[in-house]
């Protein structure tokens, strides 16, 4: 790749992790860890995650989906503030999670609600929506006729 490739992936990687995250990340970096911190900016970032064909909404759903089923619970909580970057609300995480304890197991998602409640809460950021007993707009209110 080239340095405007890198370049790419440490602009998406900021817009989506925020500068926070990635300066910390940039600063712990080691002789060790520097080719790590290389291929991430390089093909997670500037690769995958500038791809055209899918939004960064849909992105951070599949991310935190599967770091969820895989049970990578600090990956997941960094997702999860990803994710209200890129413009999901405490809802949609928490569908994201529902759907996850459908295919990927109960247990992965009760570990997985519990690290986003965390993180959520450490992000200072409240999950205030309709009840659950409200129906979400594109729901039908009654019976059907």
């Amino acid at each position: 790749m080239t340095e405007a490739e890198y370049e790419t992936g440490m602009r998406v990687r900021r817009e989506v992790l925020g500068d926070d995250h990635v300066d910390h990340a940039v600063e712990e970096t080691t002789s060790f860890t520097a080719p790590f911190q290389d291929l991430i900016t390089r093909y997670a970032w500037a690769d995958v995650w500038s791809r055209p064909g899918l939004d960064r909404r849909t992105r951070s759903c599949i991310a935190i989906a599967l770091l969820a089923a895989s049970g990578h619970g600090d990956e997941l909580a960094m997702h999860i503030r990803a994710a209200v970057r890129n413009g999901l609300t405490v809802g949609e995480i928490r569908e994201v999670l529902l759907q996850t304890a459908i295919y990927a197991g109960v247990p992965a998602a009760n570990s997985a609600f519990e690290i986003a409640r965390r993180a959520l809460e450490a992000a200072n950021i409240s999950d205030a929506e309709p009840s659950a007993d409200q129906p979400p707009p594109d729901q039908p209110t009654g019976s059907p006729t």
